[in-house]
C-alpha cells in the first residue's frame, strides 16, 4: 500500500478506516478486491502528529463504526456500485 492512495476513507473522531484496492490471483487470472485498514491519529506531548493501531475503551466503538461503513462500501462495490475515479472519497461518520 506504500505510495498508493485509498479509494475511500471513513472517519469517526480521529479514528479512520481506509479502503485499498488489491489485486489477487484467482483461477489463473487477476481480480481487484478491496481491503480495509484501521488507525487513529493523535498529537503527542510535543505536539507532533502520530499514528496508532491501538484503541482505548472509548475509541473501540469509533473503530467499529468506521469499519462498518467501510464494510458497507465493500459490499456495495461487490454488488456493482462502483466508485467514481478521482479524488479519495472521505466520509465523516461521526
Amino acid at each position: 500500500m506504500a505510495g498508493q492512495k485509498p479509494v475511500a476513507k471513513f472517519s469517526a473522531s480521529g479514528v479512520s478506516a481506509a479502503l485499498w484496492e488489491n489485486e489477487i490471483n484467482v483461477g489463473g487470472g487477476t481480480k481487484t478486491i478491496l481491503k480495509a485498514s484501521i488507525g487513529r491519529r493523535y498529537k503527542d506531548s510535543s505536539g507532533q502528529w502520530k499514528s496508532s493501531t491501538s484503541f482505548s475503551r472509548n475509541e473501540v466503538p469509533l473503530a467499529i463504526l468506521a469499519l462498518l461503513k467501510a464494510y458497507e462500501k465493500m459490499v456495495g462495490e461487490e454488488n456493482g456500485h462502483e466508485a467514481e475515479n478521482g479524488a479519495v472519497e472521505e466520509e465523516v461518520v461521526m
